[in-house]
């Protein structure tokens, strides 16, 4: 995440040299793309941290230190 980053609330990926922007709430991709498996790991490990998510882009909204989340295990 980013400060000042604009609405939806949305998380960033990288896997490689691909990028994916993925809206926190719906789990929708914004954009770019991402190969199926990395994307379905993301998609994963996001559905079980969507409090996370949600606690950390209010952080980043109110330019607070961000938290990490756990990876997926």
């Amino acid at each position: 995440m980013f400060f000042d980053d604009h609405n939806p609330p949305h998380f960033h990926g990288r896997y490689g040299k691909e990028k994916i922007a993925i809206e926190i709430d719906s789990l929708r991709i914004l954009e770019g793309k991402f190969p199926p498996r990395a994307l379905g790991l993301v998609i994963e490990w996001a559905s079980q941290h969507k409090e996370d998510l949600r606690h950390v882009w209010e952080l980043a909204k109110n330019k607070q230190p961000l938290q990490k989340i756990e990876p997926l295990k």
